[in-house]
């Protein structure tokens, strides 16, 4: 290893270890940049260290101490010193994993922030807690994460529609019983051959005779629980493209020990994600029977719960909501997770005795629930 390398592996292992290296890992080779890298990492992940109890370690020379870092200060510093890849990913930690909420204090500091899911979820859990000027720029910023995930997820969930239910539909036969002789000639008169007194049919008209079909009425029920806003975001942008789609009527629920009927802003996601309520108690039995009273036309009804099934309430009303709901034929699905990890944690016991009940519980991405919806729909 040549020298160089040898000072960029110490300089690399100090960065690393951060302020508990011993002094001979420094040498000559930290220079003030390197301490302003030092302090920026530490200020972060120093975190980890007070959560585990441990006192902070020795300080090299020339370093500052944390605390003279302000969280608008520790944010400026962190875009000029990391690459955006890596800063991305340290700001995501910062509000994810360490609670930096200070970052989110003021109008200023919140329009510095580049929008991510860790960011919206960060500013939905501590909306209560906002004057009216932060929170008009959290809703800003979480107007550009939704935007962000409706982009990028809508041209599948589309798609994911579209293919299934075309593949279902029949197309009208154009054979000699659905012809259609009086739409034939008031289309093709333009072609009347005077001197041969012949009409030439350019286009023939057929009629169909299918019967209009039903639309299909798709209740989500979202658990609002804070364990759930990666869903919760999820399933109110599930909603808004719903709305788009023909023969589809959504309606949007969310619940704690209570109940509210979102539908109406289904078509804003983001109006759905500030207005919901983080946190509190589960009555699941309660939402469903919400739900329950919603179906009209339960062969054309598919009901979702979304949610990570820790009942506050006794579970026998929502055991006795969705026996009635499976034996009236209304479609139904459980949902411990819809986001793109995958990795719910929820009561495995009551998801069991559910899908002894008839309702599938799973954990599927928006994309793989939208080929789900368009089997059943199809």
């Amino acid at each position: 290893m040549s020298t160089d390398d040898s000072v960029q592996a110490l300089r690399r292992w100090r960065l690393l270890l951060g302020p508990y290296a011993g002094e001979a890992l420094a040498g000559g080779s930290f220079r003030a940049a390197d301490w302003k890298l030092e302090q920026c990492l530490d200020y972060l992940y120093g975190r980890e260290y007070q959560r585990r109890g441990l006192k902070q370690g020795r300080r090299g020379p020339g370093s500052l101490d944390p605390s003279q870092l302000s969280a608008l200060d520790w944010l400026t510093r962190a875009r000029t010193l990391f690459p955006a890849e890596t800063f991305e990913r340290v700001q995501a930690e910062a509000l994810d994993r360490y609670g930096l909420t200070d970052l989110l204090k003021d109008p200023a500091t919140l329009e510095q922030l580049k929008p991510d899911p860790a960011l919206a979820k960060a500013l939905l859990g501590m909306r209560g807690r906002m004057s009216p000027e932060l929170k008009a720029a959290a809703r800003k910023l979480i107007a550009q994460v939704v935007a962000q995930i409706t982009e990028r997820l809508k041209p599948k969930l589309l798609n994911a529609f579209s293919g299934r239910r075309a593949a279902h539909r029949r197309s009208m036969q154009a054979v000699a019983r659905n012809f259609d002789w009086q739409g034939t000639v008031r289309a093709n008169l333009r072609h009347y051959d005077r001197e041969r007194q012949q009409l030439v049919i350019e286009r023939p008209r057929f009629v169909s005779r299918q019967k209009r079909s039903l639309p299909w009425r798709v209740i989500l029920v979202v658990d609002q629980s804070g364990s759930m806003i990666d869903s919760v975001m999820h399933a109110a942008i599930m909603a808004s493209i719903l709305t788009a789609l023909p023969g589809v009527d959504p309606r949007l629920l969310v619940f704690d020990t209570g109940v509210a009927d979102l539908s109406a802003y289904a078509q804003d996601p983001v109006e759905v994600l500030m207005t919901v309520q983080l946190g509190g108690g589960t009555d699941i039995g309660r939402a469903m029977k919400a739900a329950e009273a919603l179906v009209d036309q339960p062969r054309r009804t598919v009901i979702t719960l979304i949610s990570d099934f820790y009942e506050g309430a006794p579970p026998s009303p929502l055991l006795a909501t969705v026996a009635r709901l499976r034996e009236a034929g209304v479609t139904l699905m459980g949902l411990a997770a819809l986001d793109d990890q995958q990795q719910p944690e929820y009561d495995h016991g009551l998801a069991q005795r559910l899908v002894a009940l008839g309702m599938p519980v799973a954990a599927l991405s928006p994309q793989r629930f939208a080929e789900w919806l368009g089997e059943v729909m199809g």
